[in-house]
């Protein structure tokens, strides 16, 4: 068995510009056919538009406020909001001022930097 500590592991800038710590996944050596990892948009700030070809994703808000475009529908999120995201859906978030918004990313296949297509800038 494996335990894996959260602050054991290094955050990276991801694609879209958000801060990853993965927990689970290809690149951390402990799961095949998913990846978690915590993610965090910092205050004032927005990831990039982007979507993935293969990965579903899930996301389970923790902590902040913010809002999320899914396709063409735009909500407010904020921790304890879950959201599925199907493959090949674009989606973007923004961080409230004050705060980062922290999410949990549940993918399957696992989270890849090729999979990823950026659709801004």
């Amino acid at each position: 068995m494996e335990i894996v500590r959260r602050e054991q592991r290094e955050a990276f800038i991801t694609a879209d510009g958000s801060s990853i710590r993965e927990l689970a996944g290809i690149p951390s050596g402990n799961a095949t056919n998913q990846s978690l990892a915590e993610a965090i948009v910092a205050p004032g700030t927005a990831t990039v538009a982007h979507l993935h070809r293969r990965s579903e994703e899930i996301y389970l808000f923790t902590g902040g406020r913010g809002r999320m475009r899914l396709g063409e529908e735009e909500r407010q999120v904020r921790a304890g909001d879950c959201v599925v995201i199907p493959p090949g859906v674009a989606h973007k978030l923004w961080a409230e001022e004050g705060e980062p918004l922290v999410l949990w990313c549940c993918c399957a296949p696992p989270y890849s930097h090729e999979d990823t297509v950026l659709l801004e800038g």
